[in-house]
């Protein structure tokens, strides 16, 4: 009697895991021991998939184990790594475990760009192997009964959990065997397989007949909504796995039944209710004519029957000769109660009681994510001080050139180069002077027409791809079922789009820094000469009268230290401004694990302004110093300037000595703004190349779907006839010999279905008419 019901294993092929993902890994981490952690890592991975699904699987639970194992790891490196059709692209193909190459069953094979369509694969085989695992068990040991109901649990837990999560994992229609339907029924067959062995070991523990009678009446509920579901569910009778199981589920449904109605005869007798007793002992013995009768190649009720019979003989002896109780009918009897002792194994990762995560250490995507975006607002923070000082200490430069000062006091004899002006001049020329500044400008175009290049070739791949992907879509119509590549393409052009743009943005900046060049061009030139010539440039003016050691004067210089000191103060300021560090990573892993999401704009905020509110304080408190400061210089020079005595040749030496200060703080922005551009497009480079990097990975990867959909699509049409059909005349064929009845199947059938828990029992109409 006890043929089990198993699943045949899905196939994989070959999938390459350690180049895509130690390309990410070296592309997203530094270089140093984390890094070669994780390559190390992928390696150890790629070696669990090839354990797990690379060989052929005792049926044994140390195989179980190596399958639950790499399921865990999946489901552990799934939030940590950007697994999409448009990111890291991992094809995984997998073939029906109920297809035989024909067109019944549906796809021979399903390869799709999903991590969520593997797990679903491998804990599909993880079901498939702990119900071979169950029905290996010797069931006439207590530990192999203990055994056997813990994996049919398993498994009913396993597909249970797959027909849960199967459509929001694919986004596609699934292969058959993995379809809600399919998986949904086999997991209430392995329920009831779990429950017919606790009923098993409550008869070989001898325990009270009316607990044995409720646990077979449970079993023979669970197996007939098992039969229902494969035999009413759109799908699956085409199948001929469930062809061969569904005699067996009606003949186990018999079984169950004609068990509880023995066990409950058992307890009409105690109970001296004899005319009951034959009740139930006839129709247990008609359930089991009937097995016997139809169902003889899948299943054996010799002993089952000889036991009812003999029970049934002498029921009837004892009734006839002594008690003369009045049989009832079947309908009249009062319902067997139903005791479940099985529940569906709740699919709660780690599954494994050996797993340890590989990537233990990497953070998960959202927290890189958020840790990406937490870094671009701390960037835009420090670049928004920082900036606001140099614009700041650029127009105090920019007002004190052109009150020509601190070369106005250094130039009261007329005649002399203030000593300000020559150590402006002495600064360009450590510099670099013009051939410096001219180098950089020149490097610029050659590192802009690079990115350019790069971005363009990057656009063009995709291009490429998508225009042969419409190609065929449109020779192939509906058959050519995958994302179309204008779909999956857009957040790659979006982000080229924003490149073209920064690139746009650069080129007109950079022509801004020419102009200024252009404007000083003359004057850091003349700076660059020697002290000699640069004298002789400078107009000389008649000395009118000596203020030295005048009272504004003094003033003045006092006032223009200040300011000098309020400039290197903002210098050590920037500097601490820059240092700040927090690390966010381990906020955004607590919100992850307590919320099981990232409020990034909240935590990020709330962390810049505990870091950089005082800093941002001292910013404006310089900047109010300076306005001070600059508004007593303005006034303080403006009676300088009164008592100085004008004419025309002082005006024009001034308005020199104006400009070669002016040159000088061009000369060093300029320098600045040319080594930040030539930084930001060697930066921008290794940006694209990244860029570039992910437009050929998902490319090559779309080729390679392209090219094994095409493959199936080739042979799908070679097995489609050329022609109608037609009829061919009666004396040329053969005479089709009658049907002998249903295809016997094996003794440990495998099977594939799917259906909901606690779906209705048979009543006792429907149960005969199942069993006849």
């Amino acid at each position: 009697m006890a043929t089990f019901i198993s699943v045949p294993l899905k196939k994989s092929s070959e999938v390459e895991l350690v180049k895509p993902l130690s390309k990410f890994v070296t592309a997203t981490y530094p270089t140093g021991e984390d890094q070669a952690e994780y390559i190390r890592s992928v390696e150890e991975l790629n070696k669990l998939r090839k354990s797990a699904l690379g060989r052929p699987l005792d049926k044994h639970e140390s195989s179980l184990e190596i399958l639950l194992r790499y399921y865990d790891q999946l489901c552990a490196v799934e939030p940590k790594f950007p697994f999409s059709e448009n990111q890291l692209c991992l094809t995984f193909t997998w073939k029906d475990a109920f297809d035989k190459g024909s067109l019944f069953g549906g796809s021979v094979k399903l390869a799709l760009a999903s991590l969520g369509y593997e797990k679903t694969c491998v804990l599909f085989n993880g079901a498939a192997l702990a119900s071979q695992i169950a029905s290996e068990q010797n069931l006439d040991s207590d530990e192999g009964l203990k055994a056997a109901a813990k994996y049919y649990q398993l498994a009913s837990g396993a597909f249970g959990h797959i027909k849960d999560t199967v459509l929001s994992a694919l986004n596609r229609e699934p292969t058959m065997d993995i379809s809600p339907e399919t998986v949904g029924t086999l997991s209430l067959i392995m329920l009831a397989q779990a429950q017919e062995v606790f009923f098993l070991k409550a008869t070989s523990d001898k325990m009270k007949d009316a607990i044995i009678a409720k646990l077979a009446n449970q079993a023979a509920d669970f197996y007939s909504d098992a039969f229902k579901q494969c035999q009413y569910k759109e799908n699956l009778p085409k199948c001929i796995y469930f062809q061969e199981v569904l005699p067996v589920l009606a003949a186990k449904h018999c079984i169950m039944q004609a068990n509880a109605e023995l066990h409950q005869s058992i307890l009409a007798k105690q109970k001296k209710h004899f005319g009951e007793e034959i009740a139930r002992l006839q129709h247990a013995s008609e359930l089991v004519k009937t097995v016997a009768s139809r169902y003889d190649e899948y299943v054996s009720v010799k002993d089952l029957s000889d036991k009812i019979s003999r029970a049934l003989t002498a029921a009837k002896k004892d009734n006839d000769f002594i008690y003369h109780d009045r049989v009832p009918e079947v309908k009249d009897l009062e319902h067997i109660g139903k005791a479940a002792l099985v529940k569906a194994t709740t699919i709660t990762p780690p599954l494994s009681a050996k797993f340890t995560d590989l990537f233990e250490k990497m953070v998960p995507m959202a927290v890189q994510q958020s840790m990406s975006v937490y870094s671009q607002r701390k960037a835009e923070t420090v670049n928004r001080l920082v900036g606001t000082m140099r614009e700041a200490t650029n127009l105090c430069n920019g007002v004190l050139a052109s009150l020509n000062l601190p070369a106005a006091l250094e130039d009261l004899s007329g005649d002399s180069i203030p000593q300000s002006i020559i150590e402006k001049a002495h600064a360009i020329v450590q510099q670099g002077g013009l051939q410096s500044i001219e180098q950089l400008i020149r490097d610029l175009p050659e590192l802009l027409t690079r990115n350019r290049e790069i971005l363009d070739e990057s656009l063009k791949m995709l291009d490429d791809e998508e225009s042969t992907d419409s190609e065929l879509r449109s020779k192939f119509s509906q058959r050519w079922n995958r994302t179309p590549s204008g779909d999956l393409y857009k957040p790659l052009r979006a982000e080229g789009g924003n490149f073209r743009s920064v690139l746009d943005k650069a080129v007109q900046a950079d022509q801004v820094v020419r102009e200024r060049y252009n404007a000083h061009c003359e004057m850091i030139a003349l700076l660059c000469k020697p002290e000699a010539e640069l004298t002789a440039a400078i107009p000389s003016a008649n000395p009118a009268k000596t203020l030295q050691g005048s009272e504004v004067v003094s003033v003045l210089r006092s006032q223009l230290s200040q300011l000098e000191v309020v400039k290197r103060e903002r210098e050590v300021l920037e500097t601490e401004i820059k240092g700040v560090t927090f690390d966010m990573s381990s906020s955004f892993l607590t919100a992850l694990a307590q919320d099981g999401a990232i409020n990034e704009e909240a935590l990020s905020m709330s962390q810049l302004d505990q870091s950089y509110g005082s800093y941002s304080q001292r910013v404006q408190a310089s900047l109010r110093s300076q306005e001070e400061l600059l508004g007593n210089v303005q006034a303080s020079h403006q009676e300088f300037s009164s008592l100085k005595q004008s004419n025309s040749e002082a005006n024009d030496r001034e308005e020199v000595l104006k400009k070669l200060a002016s040159a000088h703080d061009s000369y060093v922005e300029i320098t600045s703004n040319l080594r930040e551009g030539t930084k930001f497009y060697n930066d921008l480079t290794e940006i694209l190349l990244k860029f570039q990097n992910k437009c050929s990975d998902i490319v090559f990867a779309r080729k390679t779907e392209r090219d094994e959909l095409l493959k199936d699509l080739q042979q799908s049409i070679a097995r489609e006839p050329s022609a109608p059909s037609f009829s061919v005349p009666a004396y040329q064929t053969n005479p089709t010999p009658t049907a002998t009845g249903p295809t016997p199947a094996p003794r440990t059938v495998f099977v594939s279905s799917q259906s909901q828990l606690g779906g209705s029992s048979l009543q006792p109409n429907q149960r005969a008419a199942l069993c006849q």
